[in-house]
């Protein structure tokens, strides 16, 4: 039976448990021979990552058992958090960041000193008995120094630089007979989407690298993710053309394998990422996206002939080639993420992992709507629209639903068109959400990505805002429920719309920054410059960062903020949102303000995701002067 009730006001069987729960993440692929490696996060383990191996045999099986946390702080982001050959496990531990190697079921032991270092994205090269990675000293005093380092997998020897000179290292990768050494670097002011270099070097008997050169790459053109498909050829993506497509380097000449308006990569937030593979056959396998949706795809790269292959999934990730195919991590719009074997005979796809075995009613799930729509200054600006759904409830004739305009985070990242529980926790109550691809977000090439060079806090801003009155004019929202929530720099964009438009009733941030100049001071080394990009040269520009700043134009907010905030987190440290939320309240405007101790930078904890979620919806309710729910 059908029961007619406000929208807003609608009963969930999403609760915010259930969206804790669902909440496990997936990712770090690798294949060992016939073994397939993961990394779960699982919140009801505190949010602790966990390394998984899973064979035909025996199934999935944790290889790290309580407490080891298999996670690296190298870029604070981490990503590349371990890497397995013949059966030997090398993984950081988040604790000490220190490598740990784990030989079967024995215990894990030291592979470096206990100190100020910190590592990730390995490879390992059996000829040399070592590991080659990426290092990060935080010993020096000031800017912690990166480079690459070679490891000795018996731990007998200290670790030993091997490459230096560059602000950023990424991608260390050896050619299959191990004589070779391709990796990434990068300078300030540079983001590793903006310019990389694509660096090769000869490996000598001791592990030494000699006559390194620079192949590919410079300030104008970001390479990513290097894999070699012989000991002489080189595979990359690179956005060269002003999409990120696939090139081969080979005996001194760069080929184009299959141009294409698509993005073969994703910005690398993370370590580690991975969205092409040679398979056996000599094809290739890649994930690509167009209009922010990624599909999986065979290229022939003889005839440049690429295929699309059928699946489900709207989201692709770590893919790695597997005897007799592939595997990845793959969301649809309907299950969860799960970690994906994918056979090049039949083309199926089989499920080896989900993250969570809970599953939602189809019937309560809204799907994602791509929507293109205009922006400022005949902009076109890109979205996903969530309709209200729950077949337990309509709406009284003529009610429009209260709207959630989310902004993701970055702010070079994007919005998914994959099944998210805690979409569904809104949409299942009767809210409609707008998740806005703004510019400046990854998927739609290199000169969309590009128009927030210089505009942050104000593009974004704008489309955001512009997305609301597109939803408003097409009918899917009450004009006077509006409200906008983001986390991190999508915490930001929330701040700056409260501060500088009139259009939203209420506003939720998440880690958000609220002083530009302040985080200057305290955040880390990988986005230390970034800054100076986005909005200008720091100090000459100094009077942008203050004009951007919501905590400078706080007289200018006049709606309701709640705040969320980590009390370890280093990316955008405490003190940002304590601040806005104290200068907020002294002009007597209504704030809540929650934080949490042992989260950083994004939740982790099955506790604190639920407390957030809860927190947020009985303060929309209220402000919005929302009916209480239907029992």
């Amino acid at each position: 039976m059908t029961t007619r009730a406000p929208l807003g006001a609608w009963r969930s069987p999403i609760t915010a448990a259930r969206v804790a729960v669902a909440s496990a993440g997936l990712g770090a692929l690798a294949v060992d021979g016939a073994a397939i490696y993961w990394l779960e996060g699982r919140p009801e383990e505190g949010g602790r990552s966990v390394l998984v191996r899973w064979r035909a045999d025996s199934g999935a099986v944790d290889v790290t058992p309580p407490p080891w946390n298999v996670r690296t702080r190298v870029h604070e982001y981490g990503g590349g958090s371990f890497t397995v050959a013949d059966g030997v496990v090398c993984f950081a531990n988040l604790l000490d960041q220190r490598l740990y190697r784990q030989d079967g079921g024995s215990a894990p032991r030291p592979l470096t000193p206990d100190g100020a270092w910190r590592f990730a994205d390995g490879v390992v090269s059996a000829r040399h008995g070592a590991l080659f990675c990426v290092g990060e000293d935080h010993g020096t005093g000031g800017e912690p120094a990166n480079c690459l380092v070679r490891i000795d997998l018996d731990g007998r020897a200290a670790p030993v630089v091997v490459a230096r000179g560059h602000d950023f290292y990424a991608s260390p990768r050896l050619a299959p007979d191990g004589d070779r050494l391709a990796w990434l670097a990068w300078r300030h002011p540079d983001m590793p989407w903006d310019g990389t270099e694509l660096w090769v070097a000869e490996v000598d008997a001791s592990g030494e690298l000699r006559d390194p050169r620079q192949v590919v790459g410079g300030r104008d053109e970001a390479v990513v993710e290097p894999l070699w498909v012989s000991g002489d050829s080189v595979q990359f993506v690179s956005d060269r053309s002003g999409w990120w497509n696939l090139y081969r380097l080979e005996a001194g000449h760069i080929r184009a394998l299959s141009p294409l308006d698509a993005e073969f990569a994703r910005p690398p937030w993370l370590l580690g990422f991975g969205h092409h593979a040679v398979l056996d056959d000599g094809t290739v396998l890649c994930a690509f996206a167009r209009e922010g949706v990624w599909r999986l795809g065979r290229l022939d790269v003889g005839t440049g002939v690429l295929d699309e292959a059928a699946t489900p999934y709207r989201e692709i990730s770590f893919l790695r080639a597997a005897p007799g195919g592939a595997v990845f991590v793959g969301a649809s719009a309907l299950e969860a993420p799960a970690v994906v074997r994918w056979d090049v005979g039949s083309g199926a796809s089989t499920v080896l992992r989900r993250a969570t075995a809970a599953v939602l009613d189809p019937t309560l799930v809204s799907e994602a709507q791509p929507f293109p729509f205009p922006s400022v200054a005949g902009r076109v600006a890109h979205g996903f629209y969530y309709p209200p759904r729950n077949p337990a409830y309509a709406a009284p004739a003529g009610d429009r639903p209260p709207l959630i305009v989310r902004c993701h985070g970055g702010p070079t990242a994007s919005a998914s068109a994959t099944l998210d529980p805690a979409v569904q926790f809104w949409t299942s109550r009767g809210f409609a959400l707008v998740d806005v691809d703004y510019a400046g977000s990854s998927g739609y090439g290199r000169a969309y990505r590009r128009l927030l060079q210089g505009a942050w806090g104000v593009v974004d801003v704008e489309d955001c805002v512009q997305a609301a009155h597109f939803a408003v004019a097409r009918g899917w929202a009450d004009p006077e429920r509006l409200v906008v929530r983001g986390s991190s720099a999508g915490g930001f964009t929330v701040l700056c719309a409260l501060a500088f438009h009139d259009v939203f009733a209420a506003g939720a941030s998440y880690y958000g920054i609220g002083d530009l100049e302040a985080l200057r001071a305290e955040t880390h080394k990988f986005e230390s410059h970034y800054d100076q990009s986005l909005i200008g040269p720091y100090p000459e520009r100094r009077e942008l960062y203050v004009a951007r700043s919501p905590l400078h134009a706080v007289e200018r907010i006049r709606r309701p903020v709640i705040f969320f905030q980590g009390l370890d987190d280093r990316i955008v440290p405490p003190g940002q949102a304590k601040a806005m939320a104290a200068a907020l309240r002294a002009r007597g405007i209504r704030v809540e303000h929650l934080t949490f101790a042992g989260e950083g930078h994004g939740f982790r904890r099955a506790e604190t995701i639920v407390r957030a979620l809860e927190a947020e919806l009985a303060f929309y309710r209220e402000v919005l002067h929302l009916p209480a729910e239907i029992p």
